[in-house]
């Protein structure tokens, strides 16, 4: 056996290995399926938690029909979700997770929530006024 072999046999029983243990640390999907009424794709874990999460919220479906989300097949022993139609794939444990994408796409849906509008948000902000403002950052109060 020369060397390339040995480095790829290695590399192979170490990622089966970290498959392996994947699997058993879960969680992993049982069902999953696409509710056209709440527009939600839905899945079932092996631990008794459901998820329902819009697709506008998972990066690479936020345009996707109901058509597109139809079809959901379940791999690798419910570690990943394929949307066949979209070509898209989804790992379960980040989604249990709620890691709907890369970290700019999280960023970017954290940004979005930030500079949003809401008699709630409003309010808080008038209350936060009454209390002399936003307390200072941690950075700030040591400097002081």
């Amino acid at each position: 056996m020369d060397q390339i072999e040995k480095i790829l046999e290695r590399d192979w029983d170490a990622a089966n290995q970290r498959g392996q243990e994947a699997l058993a640390a879960g969680p992993l999907a049982e069902s999953a399926y696409y509710d056209q009424t709440a527009g939600k794709v839905v899945v079932e874990l092996n631990n008794g938690v459901g998820l329902h999460i819009p697709p506008a919220l998972i990066q690479g479906m936020e345009n996707a029909t109901p058509a597109d989300m139809a079809e959901i097949v379940i791999e690798g022993h419910g570690i990943g979700l394929h949307f066949p139609r979209l070509d898209a794939d989804l790992y379960v444990p980040a989604l249990a997770r709620g890691v709907l994408g890369t970290s700019a796409w999280m960023r970017s849906l954290g940004r979005k929530g930030g500079i949003s509008k809401s008699p709630a948000k409003a309010e808080a902000a008038r209350r936060n006024g009454r209390l002399g403002g936003r307390p200072a950052s941690r950075d700030k109060k040591m400097a002081s």
